[in-house]
Order: structure tokens, then sequence, then C-alpha cells
């Protein structure tokens, strides 16, 4: 008997490799998506959140009695009234999930009311009295890192220090030639999804709560909920409710504790909805960071060695802070083959807003400081940028700073060259406004309007690392409804927008042979799918999946053989039949095969085993596989105005195998989109006091469709031998060349070192402006 089963088929255009609609896309698109906001139920209550105004500050007293006496209001919560643990995180509990005797944030949260409407709960927070004792902020992550400065967690404000150390450095240093030395700066980006934080928590008949919640990882939530609650994990019960956008943003929790803990006090269903000023304070953002990269070549512009410090702000609370700045220091290389390495990457505490996991976790600053620096070390060459990347470009068996040979494909060279092999766009016309920088506004004539093109190359692990054990688990079942056979599918994979569900379905069809496949609910009745970050999902659960339905498959054609005689190895799975595998023709309909009987089958998928660094020289396997990106940006610069346009964002990358070629498409646009974001406008503004200037759409500033350039796209396929049919990541890579393509070509144009990004006009400006 065969033991893979391979070539099922069914109607065009439903299986892998397809651009298969996806069943919530016409949905969403009219407005009909049920959203997490969208939650309902008879007899709920809702909950709202007492924030701090203060980054830092010692509570003295908590007065809930003026809100308790409001009209409508059912309960008042505080610190005192968590039943169980009362802190919680991603990989240290240390955040309170509400403030107990001091506050280490602006907008951290310190009481819950639920009252019989969203303004009586909100009047109800006004009435809320804390006393505060303001403390001075640690502020500047720098500082932080001092001796003398007031320490947020027990000891040390170090978060996690990573030190990388590959080949001779004292041996690389009298190699190099040329030298190069500079310091880059990222501000901090929001994830900015569109679908504000939202929660209906409802007590279960056997104590327990059932919490529909939108989210990236719900075994995760569960993991951390469960504690806070007194409850055990099996009487708390989580299903993924309609996600509005993630980004990394929904990895920590947010309504979720708060929202469990009034229904459980009250015994009746909660609703609990941030309005978009308060979503700002309620999830992790990218960190910012400061880095000095250094790099030795040789005069012919062969890389010798790259030296880097890298130092985030984590902000409050620990969050995903340790593993971002490790994936951070693992890429400071970039996509090159660099012999020798000297990497310190470091991460602390502060008493700015809590920043984790967003799209790229950590490779996006190093990836910017790297190609920044590239670009630099090409001008001191006399070289061109693009030659000195192809030059250096790594393939695979180079070895990485991290002591690991790439295993996988490594195309850097074919992304770059089908780069440099697209033609670059027209020249701004001097008639048509739209295409000059300012736009529609008409804001300049083009009188000092200077065109720039640049290039960056992006490398970064898929899946978890370090000696992470990541698992995904499906439940794939088989049923004859209405004489047609109907698969179903049931996994805890977070559909955050990119597509999951479509992929699930598309699997199943393709190793089935049947059209009708419907995808479950996500929910923790099922195993753990592991969290949609990392350029993971598709990967991991793609793997569930087939294996669930390769079983199915397998006693599928078990079961034909014994009823028609014929030998596994001359059947197919093909349009909800058993067909002959050579001609296709119907052996056997699904229906009469199972008549009515389910079979189920259920599959956790591993990907194959890594390794943690060793902490001193911070060698080690520590990957599974590499996604490369690469992109090509042209700018036109009013050097005068400090105006920028975006011409054309032209993108490369490497996706293994395009699952949905059309959803493919839409990530590598929307995250190129995301990178142009952080390039020009995109930045949470927080002053010496710890407080956000700008939380809101009307300030925080993300690309409109008038700020979106043409983006053509060459998508190549080199299957990863190691993943679900060949599949390599595609969702982060992006994010990670599109910021420096864009500062290189700006510093093209303008011959300015813009050493900060985002850009601003007047970083760029040759000469004030006279307002008249």
């Amino acid at each position: 008997m065969s033991t893979l089963v391979s070539g099922a088929r069914t109607r065009e255009g439903k299986g892998v490799g397809s651009s298969a609609l996806r069943p919530d896309g016409t949905l969403k698109v009219t407005g009909e998506f049920a959203y997490s906001s969208d939650l309902w139920i008879d007899g709920m209550v809702w909950g709202t959140t007492v924030r701090s105004p203060h980054a830092a500050a010692r509570i003295r007293a908590i007065d809930t009695s003026r809100a308790l006496a409001l009209a409508g209001v059912h309960a008042v919560l505080t610190h005192a009234d968590v039943p169980g643990v009362k802190t919680y995180g991603m990989k240290v509990a240390d955040q309170p999930v509400l403030a107990i005797d001091e506050v280490r944030y602006q907008g951290e949260p310190v009481a819950l009311v639920a009252a019989d409407d969203p303004e009586i709960a909100r009047r109800a927070a006004e009435l809320v009295v804390v006393d505060y004792e303001a403390i001075e902020p640690v502020t500047d992550p720098e500082l932080a890192l001092d001796p003398a400065a007031r320490v947020l967690h027990q000891d040390s404000n170090l978060v996690r220090h990573v030190k990388i150390r590959h080949g001779d450095m004292e041996r690389a240093r009298a190699a190099a030639e040329v030298v190069v030395v500079g310091d880059y700066e990222l501000g901090m980006q929001d994830p900015a999804f569109l679908g504000p934080e939202s929660g209906l928590a409802v007590p279960a008949p056997d104590g327990g709560v059932e919490l529909y919640v939108s989210s990236q990882w719900l075994h995760k939530d569960l993991e951390q909920i469960a504690p806070c609650l007194a409850l055990p994990v099996e009487r708390v019960r989580l299903t993924m409710a309609g996600v509005g956008g993630a980004f990394g943003g929904r990895e920590d929790l947010s309504v979720h504790v708060h929202a469990c803990m009034l229904a459980l006090r009250l015994g009746r269903p909660v609703k609990m909805m941030y309005n978009r000023h308060e979503s700002f304070f309620g999830h992790v953002h990218r960190h910012p960071a400061r880095m000095r990269f250094e790099h030795g070549a040789t005069r012919d512009g062969k890389l010798v060695y790259v030296k880097a410090r890298l130092l985030f702000d984590g902000g409050a609370y620990t969050s995903t802070s340790p593993v971002v700045i490790a994936n951070a220091s693992y890429f400071v290389a970039g996509a090159y083959a660099v012999p020798h390495a000297e990497i310190d990457g470091l991460v602390v505490f502060s008493n700015n807003p809590p920043c984790g996991a967003m799209r790229g976790f950590g490779a996006v600053q190093s990836a910017y400081g790297c190609e920044s620096n590239m670009d630099r070390l090409a001008r001191e060459l006399g070289m061109d940028p693009l030659a000195l990347r192809l030059k250096n470009a790594m393939t695979t068996g180079t070895i990485l700073p991290t002591g690991q040979a790439v295993d996988g494909p490594a195309p850097v060279r074919e992304l770059l060259e089908a780069l440099r092999q697209r033609p670059l766009p027209a020249a701004a016309s001097a008639h048509d406004p739209r295409t000059r920088p300012g736009g529609v506004g008409n804001t300049t004539r083009g009188e000092g309007i200077r065109r720039g093109i640049g290039y960056a190359v992006g490398v970064k692990a898929i899946g978890y690392s370090g000696g992470v054990d990541d698992i995904s688990t499906a439940r794939v079942t088989l049923s004859i409804a209405g004489g047609e056979p109907v698969v179903s599918i049931h996994t805890a994979a977070a559909e955050c927008g990119q597509g999951i569900t479509t992929v699930q379905s598309q699997i199943a069809t393709t190793e089935l042979g049947v059209a009708q496949v419907v995808v479950l609910p996500a929910d923790t009745r099922i195993g753990d799918a592991g969290s949609a970050s990392a350029s993971r999902m598709t990967w991991m659960s793609s793997g569930a999946v087939q294996g669930a339905s390769r079983e199915l498959a397998r006693e599928l054609l078990a079961r034909a053989e014994r009823a028609t005689g014929r030998a596994v190895s001359g059947l197919a799975l093909q349009d909800g039949t058993i067909a002959d595998a050579a001609t296709g023709t119907t052996v056997l309909t699904l229906a009469d095969l199972l008549g009515d009987e389910t079979l189920s089958a259920v599959h956790e998928y591993h990907h194959r085993p890594t390794e943690g660094i060793d902490p001193e020289r911070g060698q080690g396997n520590a990957h599974i596989a590499f996604a490369f990106c690469a992109h090509r940006a042209v700018v036109d610069v009013d050097v005068e105005l400090g105006l920028v346009r975006v011409v054309e964002l032209a993108v490369a990358q490497d996706v293994g195998k395009a699952m949905n070629p059309l959803a493919v498409q839409g990530q590598i646009e929307g995250g190129s989109a995301q990178g142009l974001g952080l390039a020009l406008m995109e930045e949470i503004v927080v002053d010496a006091q710890g407080r956000v200037r700008n939380p809101s759409f009307t300030d925080y500033l993300i690309p409109t469709i008038l700020d979106v350039p043409p983006m053509p796209i060459s998508m190549f396929e080199f299957p990863h031998p190691d993943s679900p049919y060949g599949l390599n990541g595609v969702g982060e890579p992006p994010t990670l060349s599109s910021t420096p393509a864009i500062l290189n070509a700006l510093r093209a144009a303008t011959g300015l070192d813009l050493p900060r990004a985002p850009v601003r006009p007047d970083d760029i400006a040759l000469r004030p402006v006279t307002m008249c």
C-alpha cells in the first residue's frame, strides 16, 4: 500500500497554487463581515478601562465610591479583585492585570468599570479617583542602562543582551582596507490595524467563561488568562472573533482578562471595545532603535566584517522583547556573506509604551541599519550600490554570523538581477501635478525636483527559532451531505487577513479531491496552532492540514482497494470520487464508499528541530528556514520643500510556492506599504515625559491610496526542501527591504545622510521656507 498520496484532482481553481477566492472577501468588501467589535448578546453590559495619565507614578489610593454610585454601573474592579495571579506576559509574567502599587507607562490599566451602556461606563471611569504620586520617568533607553538610573523591574533595566561573535575580528580589522561607520535610528511604529481591540466574555454554567476575542494566538492567550482568573484551562474557552488586522499587535493580551473578570463577577456577558484613542495605548508597538553599524571591506568591495551595536527600547514590560532583540541580532549582516562579525544587541525597560511583536520582528530595524550602511560603503568605495550587493550576496551554503549554514534556497542574486533588469518608470510630467511631490495639492511646480534610485535586500528566519518545538494541530473530517462529500477542517489558526482560512481549504481540496470544504471557527477546543506571526502560520498549519488530509486519503484508498479489488497504486481521489489513476474515469463515488459514515483524522505537525544560540558567542543552528525579499525604490524629491513622492516600489521576492498567488501578491503589497509608512510618515511620538502626543489617525499618519505607488512584483518560486509543497513565509520579508530602499533612494536624490526614519520634510529641505 502506498504511504504517500499525491495527485488528487478536483475542479479547476480550487486547489493549491490557484488564486482561490477568499470566503470572507466579499463580506469584508461589502461591510457585512462580523468583526469582534460587532459581537452582541442579549443581557450584556459594557466594560471600560480606567487608565493612568502618567508614565511613572506610585498609586497611593483608589476611590471607586463615586463611580459605583452612578446609576447604571454594575461593578468597579481594581487589582484587589483579580481572582488569581495578578500578572501575565508573553515571555515573563511581569505585566499587572491592573496596576498594583505603581504605573509604568501612560495608559496602563488601573481599574475596570461595567455599566449598562458604553457612555455610562465612560462617565463612571472618569469618576474613579486615583491618588497618584508622579515620579520622574525613565524615557531615554541609553540613560536606562546607566547604573544610577531608577530601575523599573527587579535589579536592572536591561532586558537582554545578545552577543554574537563569529570569526576573528582582530584578523578581520587588519584585512579591511576600507571601513565605514554609521549611526541610524528608527522611530516607534504602530501596527495601526483598523479593527480596535474588542471581545465578549460570557459566563459558563460550569463556573468557567467563554471568551470571543480577536487574537493572533488563542492558546497563548489561554495560557495567560486562566491563572489570572484562578481557573483551570479547561474552564476557559476561547473562540476566534473576526480580526480587523493584527501585524503583531494582537499577540499580547488586551481586553481578555478584564472582560472575563467582569463577566465572572457579574454572572452576565460583558463586552469591551476600545475606541481609537485607547487602542493606541492598548497594544504593543514596534521597538524604536538606535544602531551603530561598522562595515569593513577590501578595496574591490568584498565584505570582511560587520560590527554592530543595537539598542532597542522595550518600554515598560517584557512582552516579546527578548526574542525581538535576538532576531534583530541574528540578521545584522543582512543577506550577505560576511566571514567575521561582532554584534551586541541590547533591549531595555523604560517608562515609554510597551513594545513587542510587529511585522518583521526586529529584522526590520537591523535591515534598515545594514542596508543604509551598505550604501554608505558603496559611496566610500566609489562603487555602484547594486554591484556591491551582488558581489557579496549570500548563497546556499553561506555561513551566518551565528555559525549556521544556509541550507535552503538563497536566491539573493536572482532577486537583485530581476530588479536591475526591470525598466525604470518615466519621468514626472511637467503638466500633471499628480506626478509631482505634493500631488494634487499642487504644492510644488517642479523647480527643485530630483530623482533618486535605491536598492535594498532583506532576510529573516521563518517560524520559531532557538530550540522552540513549534507545532500546529489540525482535525480534518470527511462526511457525505446531500449525496456530496464535504470536508471540514478544525484548527486554532488565526485568520488575521493573511488568508490562512482559504489556504487550509485549498490543501484539503488538493489532497482529497473534494471541492466542498468548510473551515470551522478557530478555538481552543482543538490543539495549539501557534501564533499568526513569524511568517509561520501557512507553513505550520499547512503541514497539519496536509498531514491529516493525507491520513484520510490513505484510509479512503485502502477502503476503495478492498471494495473494488484494484491496487491503491492504480487509484486516485478526483472530484469527489475514486478514479482510475491513469485515465481519470470514475471507479467509485465517495458517497457510495462511505455511506453514512464519517471519517476523521488529527495530525500534529512539527518543523525540524532547532537549537538556541550559546550565550557567550551566539553560535547555534537556530533557524529552520530563511526568506528573502528585495526592493528598488524610485523617488522624486523637491529638495527645496522637502516633499517626497515614491514613484515606484518594485519588488522581487522568493515565496517558495505561491499557495494562492493573488493572496501572496496582497501580502507583498501590504508589507511594502507598511515599510513605506515607516520610511516617510509613521511614528508614535513620545515626549521626554513618556507621553504619547499623537494617539489618533488624525496625527498618526499611515499611507493612503494616494501615497502608495505602483508595485511591480517579480515573484520567484524556489521550493524549500523542508516545507509543505515547498512553500515559504511571505508576510514579513517585504517590510524588511522596503524602508531602506526608499531611504537609499532619498539619499541618492539629496546627497544627505538621512540617518533617521521616518524622514520628515525638514530633514530634506535645503533652505527654510518663508510662509506668507
